[in-house]
């Protein structure tokens, strides 16, 4: 599952950077402040104990969420309203969800190993992937229509076409854990490592190509294209960074020495936004301006994925705190 504490040993490690290292260049945060009015929540009622994990927009306007806890894939319109729907098991561990081609919805199911898919009206279909305990746990969608995800035991990359079938390409790197995943502005897809302490780049031909963080950057986590590249937060580093496509690299530090930053997307407002599970929504700007949005009691629900939604807001689900939340996105 997606989550940057409880992980194995092999991702827990800081791999030490190569002699072929990035250039860091140090970016100053000039932190500003939110006030916790402009975080709304939303309870989860259809299922206690869901632990809402990924997150993202579907095709009906609704907001559609992985159930880790439940083995249940959840919907929630922008007024709060919720209803889910089973996968084939209560144990399957959904982790990330992305909307497809097809306008259905597709998600990892990181306990059952497979790849799953539901339609708006709740029809579930499951792909198994042809190697045991693989541990899927990221998923995007590609270039090429597909949908691409990662391994984060099998150390693999893989595709699924719409018709579901699956082609797996091995990550160079041993213990790499690859964790997420997002389409670049570059025609190819970036992911993070997260036992590797790397970036890694795979075309659709599947030639992958990695980049080494320096210091292994402190448990790299989510990734998305923004503005001049590819973000993605170093939770260990309490510092969210952003790689050019030419392998250029410049961090932002977070402000609050207890920074977690895990999920990150783009915003409506052009900005990269990141979900800090110590307990804020934060907002990052080209130039490294931070706006942090306190989430009541957050530390103890932690706010894990985050997506683009209804209402130009930001949501984000809730860990422990069983809920879905959001943050309306002002005009800067």
């Amino acid at each position: 599952m997606p989550v940057n504490a409880p992980c194995g040993p092999a991702a827990r490690r800081l791999v030490a950077a190569g002699a072929g290292a990035l250039l860091a260049v140090a970016a100053v945060a000039v932190p500003a402040r939110a006030g916790a009015e402009t975080v709304s929540e939303y309870p989860v009622t259809t299922t206690a104990g869901a632990a809402p994990a990924g997150i993202t927009g579907g095709p009906d306007g609704a907001l559609w969420f992985a159930e880790h806890g439940a083995g249940r894939i959840g919907r929630m319109t922008a007024d709060g309203a919720f209803t889910d729907f089973p996968t084939s098991g209560p144990d399957t561990g959904p982790a990330e969800i992305v909307q497809g081609p097809d306008r259905a919805l597709w998600f990892t199911e990181t306990a059952a190993g497979r790849i799953g898919r539901v339609t708006s009206s709740g029809r579930l279909t499951e792909f198994p992937l042809p190697t045991a305990g693989s541990g899927p746990a990221g998923i995007a969608l590609g270039p090429d229509q597909a949908l691409w995800f990662t391994e984060a035991t099998g150390d693999r990359i893989g595709r699924i076409t719409a018709a579901g079938l699956i082609t797996e390409y091995p990550v160079p790197t041993v213990d790499a854990s690859p964790h997420s995943i997002a389409a670049g502005g570059d025609g190819a897809l970036w992911f993070t490592e997260l036992g590797g302490g790397k970036v890694g780049r795979i075309t659709s031909a599947g030639r992958i190509t990695e980049f080494p963080l320096p210091g292994g950057a402190g448990f790299p986590g989510g990734i998305v294209a923004g503005p001049g590249g590819m973000w993605l937060t170093a939770s260990g580093e309490h510092a969210v960074y952003r790689v050019a496509y030419t392998g250029h690299l410049t961090r932002f530090p977070l402000p609050g020495a207890d920074s977690l930053p895990g999920s990150i997307a783009r915003g409506p407002d052009g900005h990269v936004w990141y979900a800090d599970q110590a307990g804020r929504i934060g907002r990052i700007t080209a130039t490294g301006t931070v706006t942090t949005f306190a989430v009541p009691d957050g530390a103890e629900k932690v706010p894990l994925g985050l997506t683009a939604g209804p209402g130009r807001a930001m949501w984000f689900t809730e860990l422990l705190g069983n809920a879905v939340g959001r943050v309306r996105v002002g005009a800067g």
